[in-house]
């Protein structure tokens, strides 16, 4: 982790109410697991012209950075080119909103991307016979994006139930829009979509998330 991180880290404190971390060492303690166990993560960049774009993503987490292999001409690499910034949100909205939402700043690697052995092993079943192969992954994803985590924003879910029995808190501000809660049996980009979708209409209403958060944006 870089320097930048450790010191927001050290000076940064969440909010003491429910569904924030505590402490920004317990927000990293809680995020940083995910980027070992999660297969997709969702990139939120923004457009030269000030509009958004949202993608989902295969990565790899080396200890430091999120990998991320792209074709070149992606919209996100255009967009992270003329600015570095982004947001990451990853992890299992059906488990109590327990996500884990990172800014973050991107370098788009020159040169003929290196894709690690241990990215291919992540996605062995994915990259199966009769599927997208190494030889065809590596001539068509040629963009390596290196993307470093500068703050690990404290805001998880509904409540503590890491922490604490269960309860039932009013987690809807009145007057926002009914959410969808997808099946877990639905796709993964579905549930994730609709998850960013709840957060985005708690953060317009001011009732959740940390100021300043940009999710799906």
């Amino acid at each position: 982790m870089n320097a930048s991180a450790l010191d927001t880290r050290s000076a940064w404190r969440a909010p003491s109410r429910t569904g924030y971390d505590a402490t920004a060492d317990r927000t990293a303690a809680r995020v940083l697991p995910m980027l070992t166990d999660e297969r997709v993560v969702w990139l939120s960049t923004v457009r030269p012209d000030g509009t958004p774009h949202l993608v989902p993503t295969w990565f790899w987490w080396d200890g430091t950075a999120l990998l991320v292999f792209s074709k070149p001409d992606a919209v996100k690499v255009r967009n992270l080119r003329a600015n570095p910034r982004l947001m990451v949100a990853l992890g299992d909205p059906e488990d109590d909103f327990s996500v884990g939402l990172i800014e973050a700043e991107a370098v788009c690697e020159d040169g003929a991307a290196a894709v690690p052995d241990a990215f291919f092993a992540k996605y062995r079943d994915e990259l199966g016979p009769g599927r997208l192969d190494q030889s065809t992954f590596r001539s068509l994803y040629t963009q390596a994006i290196r993307i470093v985590p500068t703050r690990f924003l404290a805001w998880h879910g509904r409540g503590r139930a890491h922490e604490a029995p269960a309860v039932t808190p009013a987690h809807e501000p009145p007057g926002a829009p009914a959410a969808v809660t997808p099946s877990r049996r639905a796709p993964l980009a579905v549930r994730a979509a609709a998850a960013l979708d709840r957060l985005a209409a708690r953060l317009r209403s001011g009732a959740g998330g940390p100021a300043g958060a940009s999710v799906g944006a």
